[in-house]
């Protein structure tokens, strides 16, 4: 165990997750749905091979002796997350980077860390050690005002709503629709959630990897394949729907304008995949460092991160353009929050390192 990696590694995959929606500001002449899946065949699909084929020796034979049944479901809640990482690009077309993240990820926090440990102890049997010891408590308490911080960062948003006119809105984010978009910003941080439940369906997996050789802070990539490959395949189907339905299928061949547009167009979509990829790549690094009694508050600390760096891009790319000075001290104030609460819990994982 190494808490302050472990938080160093997480830091990096929450930039690399605030970072990958900005490459598709520049993309000219496609609809939606053909960039997103373009960047999901090499997120979802092509990054996790890839990258478990590198870091994990005898791959094969580690897929080979994986239990179906652990396969199954972290591809079951894969495919779950996928619709939730399909709104949650919608929720950041329709509120912007910052309110966008802010308000999916306050509630897939709430959902991701929280129920795997409960979880746990009524399925396995595991003592629920987040209620009954220090550190347990200090995890527990660093959750709380992670949570806090996440409120206090979508009352920003709240604020800036308020003060802003609609043309004020729209010129930063194009399609600025509040009510559509909370509602899908509250669907998306539900369902991808179920993230922290696929992985913590592969856990097997991720063991008979780092008993075939892999190192532990890479035993997790195998477990992507599943995971990310049930995305792939909710992405996949519904992004097919929608260039059935708006014949946007050309979209993959030409653009309206010169070749350079379509190579652009998959430049940044690879691009924006690959960011994507990263973040669940360091992600999966950084659960290993805290320990497998309060790994699952790597959930917590990964949303508080993605949250200030979307908050930092989108100040950035001027989303707060013409907000008052209280609304940039509530945004400042949620932020700062957040970084005491991913110190509480890498605290709270010391604690747990150094008990006997």
């Amino acid at each position: 165990m190494n808490p302050i990696l472990g938080v160093i590694l997480h830091a990096i995959g929450g930039l690399a997750a605030a970072s990958f929606y900005i490459p598709y500001k520049k993309v000219r002449h496609w609809a939606w749905e053909t960039y997103w899946l373009s960047q999901g065949f090499f997120s979802w699909l092509v990054m996790p091979i890839v990258m478990a084929w590198i870091t994990t020796p005898n791959l094969g034979q580690v897929l080979a002796h994986s239990p179906v049944k652990n396969m199954l479901f972290s591809y079951i809640f894969g495919a779950l997350w996928g619709v939730g990482g399909l709104t949650f690009g919608l929720s950041m077309r329709y509120l912007g980077i910052s309110l966008g993240m802010s308000l999916a990820l306050g509630f897939c926090a709430a959902f991701g860390t929280l129920i795997p440990p409960v979880y746990a102890t009524m399925v396995y049997g595991d003592p629920l050690t987040l209620f009954t010891t220090i550190p347990g408590w200090t995890v527990f308490a660093g959750v709380m005002i992670c949570f806090g911080g996440i409120s206090v960062c979508c009352y920003a948003g709240v604020l800036k709503e308020r003060e802003l006119s609609d043309e004020q809105k729209k010129a930063a984010i194009k399609e600025f629709a509040l009510f559509k978009g909370f509602a899908v910003a509250v669907f998306s941080g539900i369902m991808s959630a179920c993230f922290a439940y696929a992985l913590a369906a592969g856990k097997p997996i991720a063991e008979i990897a780092f008993e075939n050789g892999a190192k532990e802070i890479f035993k997790n990539n195998p477990v992507f394949i599943f995971a990310m490959g049930g995305g792939f395949t909710t992405n996949c189907l519904w992004c097919l729907l929608l260039n059935f339905k708006n014949k946007s299928f050309r979209n993959y061949f030409k653009t309206d304008r010169s070749i350079i547009y379509l190579i652009a167009n998959y430049f940044l979509a690879l691009l924006g995949g690959l960011t994507w990829y990263l973040q669940f790549f360091f992600y999966g690094m950084g659960t290993t460092q805290l320990g497998k009694k309060y790994d699952f508050a790597s959930w917590s600390i990964h949303m508080a991160f993605i949250i200030i760096f979307s908050n930092i891009w989108g100040l950035f790319f001027r989303e707060w353009k013409g907000s008052g000075r209280r609304t940039f001290r509530v945004l400042f104030t949620g932020i700062g929050i957040l970084i005491l609460s991913t110190i509480i819990i890498g605290w709270g994982n010391y604690l747990a390192a150094s008990r006997p």
